[in-house]
């Protein structure tokens, strides 16, 4: 007989216009890792939240059964005196305390005086961190430590908890491959602990790799669960599950009518650290992208793509910059991100969350704040402009939302990126960076993105994709460039490229480095 660790019974959770959850059921083993899947939007957060309190008991309907027991958490410090512990999509972390500081900010140690025991602190946070193999001192600021190795942090710190059933959301949207790996390694060996894991994830080839069951939800409701004994199951089913269709071919069909004409080139681009002044992040770096093109970048985590495309528009990352930017022919000097848009650039950061939307402001407000001198007349905004404007994207773009007037962080990740791309397509740019543009979304948004890319392009604009999928990048661009630590270390056009050759270039960059070391 399986041994339950958790159920849940007939969830309900209704939201104004919207019913996230409609009597989902689920029903966990001790010991197994259990992927949910599904849509932007389908309820997999909401479901986890109800889960872990962050919705607390009241505010949905339904029964939690953990470890045999009703349940009923009021919050999150409920569910983890339990032993549930959630790490979030959007890591909880603060960037100027330690690491230490960090895995026990609200669960500290403390002395017989009630003071915080810094050395016992630090001991067992090392004691963690090396649990999850990051290697690092335990005094080091988060802010000075790279995404993948934050994401290892929330993972120590939910051990420190004496977690007994962790959830992770998201857990590999902001790591390339490698490091995705190693953490579904990690949670591999964990249940060979005894380590009981949820994992939501977009990227069904990690389903399919460490997943012994998994759940699909579609419209707030559960339409199957699924073994995996032999972590073979295959992904389209899944796909099939999740969309309601069959979706037979990832990127869409595209003429690839490059023109000759070059639309955007940076040569000899150097950047330096904003506050680390003397450490050099971009070194001379030099591409281009025509008309009607997209072009790829290909890295590693803190391969300096992100820090590239922010310090080509409009100067709003780095120091010490130096080098040459062409837009149409002609050189730019672009003061800041203003100068950049009126120049015809665009850049869609890959943090939506943080840097690309208002989350506190509605659709209608965010579509058009890249450029509201479009719907403004003498420097007042017309508001019926501003709608119409706002009607239109989101009718093209088929941006889920009961009202263009509904708050951005109401919205699934998926329907929050197409409003991102909605912004920066309403200031008409003609060279568009996408940096990771599909992190975090299922693969029917990431279907649409791919078709308004190909629009994009098929208009005679050009688009520069920064992604840390290999199998996208590969799928969409005409050309990819390779970075690797701060340089570019190859270019191939669609036809040479493969994932080989292109891990390739970057680790015979870094033997070539190692070498000259």
């Amino acid at each position: 007989m399986a041994d339950i660790i958790l159920e849940m019974k007939e969830i309900t959770k209704l939201y104004p216009g919207v019913k996230a959850l409609d009597n989902v059921n689920l029903q966990v083993e001790r010991g197994e890792i259990h992927a949910l899947v599904g849509e932007n939007g389908a309820g997999k957060s909401t479901l986890m939240n109800v889960l872990s309190g962050t919705i607390p008991f009241g505010q949905y309907t339904g029964q939690i059964k953990y470890n045999g027991e009703e349940c009923q958490f009021n919050n999150i410090h409920d569910s983890e005196a339990k032993g549930i512990v959630i790490i979030h999509q959007e890591l909880a972390l603060i960037p100027e305390l330690t690491i230490a500081e960090n895995m026990f900010l609200g669960n500290e140690r403390k002395n017989g005086f009630g003071k915080i025991n810094w050395d016992e602190t630090y001991h067992q946070a090392d004691t963690q961190m090396q649990r999850v193999g990051l290697k690092e001192k335990s005094t080091v600021l988060i802010k000075d430590i790279g995404t993948g190795k934050q994401q290892l942090v929330e993972i120590a710190k939910a051990l420190s908890k004496n977690v007994k059933l962790l959830i992770l959301d998201e857990p590999t949207s902001s790591l390339n491959e490698e490091d995705s790996k190693m953490l579904l390694d990690m949670l591999l060996d964990f249940k060979k602990e005894g380590l009981t894991s949820i994992i939501i994830t977009h990227k069904l080839n990690e389903v399919a790799y460490c997943a012994d069951k998994i759940t699909i939800l579609r419209d707030g409701a559960t339409i199957e669960t699924m073994d995996n004994p032999d972590h073979d199951i295959d992904e389209e089913r899944i796909i099939k599950g999740m969309v309601g269709r069959e979706l037979t071919n990832r990127f869409p069909a595209r003429e690839h009518n490059v023109g000759k004409e070059v639309m955007f080139e940076a040569r000899n681009w150097t950047v330096y650290h904003p506050v680390y002044t003397e450490k050099c992040v971009d070194h001379d770096i030099s591409f281009h992208v025509n008309k009607g093109e997209i072009v790829g970048f290909s890295g590693l985590q803190g391969a300096g793509r992100t820090e590239l495309a922010m310090s080509l528009f409009g100067k709003s990352y780095g120091s010490k910059i130096t080098g040459q930017e062409f837009i149409g022919g002609k050189e730019v000097h672009l003061k800041n991100e203003h100068d950049a848009i009126q120049h015809g650039l665009a850049y869609a950061t890959e943090d939506r969350k943080v840097n690309g939307l208002v989350l506190s402001d509605s659709i209608a407000w965010n579509t058009t704040m890249a450029k509201l001198e479009k719907v403004s007349n003498n420097g007042i905004i017309d508001v019926q402009a501003e709608n119409r404007a706002a009607e239109e994207f989101a009718k093209a773009m088929k941006t889920k939302t009961p009202s263009i007037q509904q708050l951005v962080g109401n919205l699934s990740g998926g329907n929050q990126q197409k409003v991102l791309l909605s912004k920066w397509m309403f200031a008409e740019p003609d060279v568009l960076i996408l940096d990771e543009p599909t992190r975090g979304i299922d693969v029917g948004a990431k279907y649409e993105i791919y078709c308004i890319m190909n629009d994009m392009v098929a208009q005679g604009k050009a688009v520069v994709m920064i992604s840390s999928e290999l199998p996208e990048l590969l799928g969409m661009c005409d050309r990819i460039y390779v970075m690797n630590e701060g340089e570019m270390v190859g270019e191939f056009t669609r036809e040479e490229a493969t994932q080989e050759k292109i891990m390739s270039a970057i680790l015979s960059s870094d033997k070539k480095e190692a070498k000259e070391a």
